[in-house]
């Protein structure tokens, strides 16, 4: 593989080229461009702040920018104003360093535009528009958060626009809280058989594994299947890894104890992780998540023996995407304790007839978990 060489900052253009323009996954991209290069750790945590800060407030980098230009610049003179701004208002880079530093990026019949630019933004206040604007998310995810959390969406959105904390499971590997604590709740025990419908890319069937179960680690997709199947050799389990389709999965009836519907949803709980996100879902994609989703539920639910638990979690924080989902034919609602299931967290909200984590209040993702007991 190509050695990727330059700056901090050379690299951290590139990813954002790759992420804009090449529709590239920003917490893909920039580890791949990291490996490839030979900064030092220092410079590789700044490239990743860079990338992942200028992908986030996008909007608000536009807005800064806006004010100053009387015609779009091009795309790329664009890029680096985006990210000469971060630097000044949110990065905490000396003004000084980050007009210099970013104008030798931009291409040379534009660098003075961008260095009188970047100038203006660094000595003049910003009377922000709205707080969409401000926090930077188009306008649906703000009047969701607001529909959904009230007076404290801002507190939610806020927390989101900072990045996540790193927390590794005893035997290393990298999951966030919520991730850890819906598998906690599923409760699995040694010798069970336990389904996760949906895998990729392992690590809560990891994490089931580890408790003794027998897990089947299923998913549609075979590249994340096959990421299931290297995690588990990776954290020491056994996970019998199946590519199967969750509309319509190739086992029988009643054959499990537990099983977990960690769904497809619009990843809105999870929007510091994955910077990129906020500008790739839309309205739109949310009804045909909310779609899929209730196909899954549909055909998961006989898979569950009589007396099982069926798990659903969502890494989003709407009612739509978890709690307006219709509660199964044979199956009863779990409460925050019941028999055979682990009494749930204190950081776990009641939510309907669920549970929900909010960003803000545990500094997690944002995930809502229900849970079902079939009765007949």
């Amino acid at each position: 593989m190509k050695k990727a060489t330059g700056t901090a900052r050379e690299i951290a253009l590139e990813a954002l080229r790759r992420v804009e323009d090449g529709g590239a996954y920003a917490n893909l991209i920039v580890p791949s461009l990291l490996d490839r290069s030979s900064l030092e750790p220092a410079d590789r945590r700044f490239v990743t702040e860079l990338v992942y800060g200028t992908t986030r407030r996008r909007r608000a980098c536009d807005a800064l920018i806006d004010r100053f230009v009387s015609a779009p610049p091009d795309i790329e003179t664009r890029r680096v104003l985006r990210l000469g701004a971060y630097q000044i208002v949110f990065g905490g880079v000396a003004p000084h360093a980050a007009v210099s530093t970013t104008v030798s990026l931009a291409p040379r019949r534009t660098r003075g535009f961008v260095n009188a630019v970047l100038r203006r933004v660094a000595t003049t206040p910003m009377v922000w528009p709205d707080q969409p604007t401000r926090l930077s998310y188009p306008n649906w995810i703000v009047t969701t958060f607001e529909h959904e959390f009230g007076t404290e969406a801002v507190d939610c959105l806020e927390r989101m626009n900072e990045p996540a904390p790193v927390t590794r499971r005893p035997d290393g590997y990298v999951q966030d809280l919520a991730s850890q604590w819906v598998v906690e709740a599923v409760g699995a025990r040694q010798g069970e058989r336990i389904l996760d419908t949906c895998a990729g890319p392992g690590g809560k069937s990891t994490a089931l594994a580890a408790t003794g179960a027998r897990v089947v680690g299923a998913d549609a997709n075979a590249t994340r299947a096959g990421l299931v199947a290297r995690n588990a050799v990776s954290c020491g389990v056994d996970v019998e890894v199946v590519v199967a389709d969750a509309r319509r999965p190739p086992m029988a009836d009643g054959s499990f104890d537990r099983v977990l519907v960690d769904a497809p949803c619009s990843g809105l709980g999870a929007l510091r992780r994955r910077p990129d996100a906020r500008w790739r879902v839309s309205q739109s994609d949310v009804d045909d998540l909310v779609r899929l989703q209730a196909a899954i539920l549909e055909s998961s639910v006989r898979l569950v023996k009589p007396g099982g638990l069926l798990a659903y979690s969502v890494c989003t924080i709407t009612a739509r995407e978890s709690i307006g989902h219709r509660i199964p034919d044979g199956f009863e609602v779990v409460g925050r304790d019941g028999h055979d299931v682990p009494t749930l967290r204190d950081e776990w909200d009641d939510y309907g007839h669920g549970f929900r984590l909010a960003p803000h209040r545990t500094d997690t993702d944002g995930m809502v978990l229900v849970r079902y007991r079939r009765t007949s």
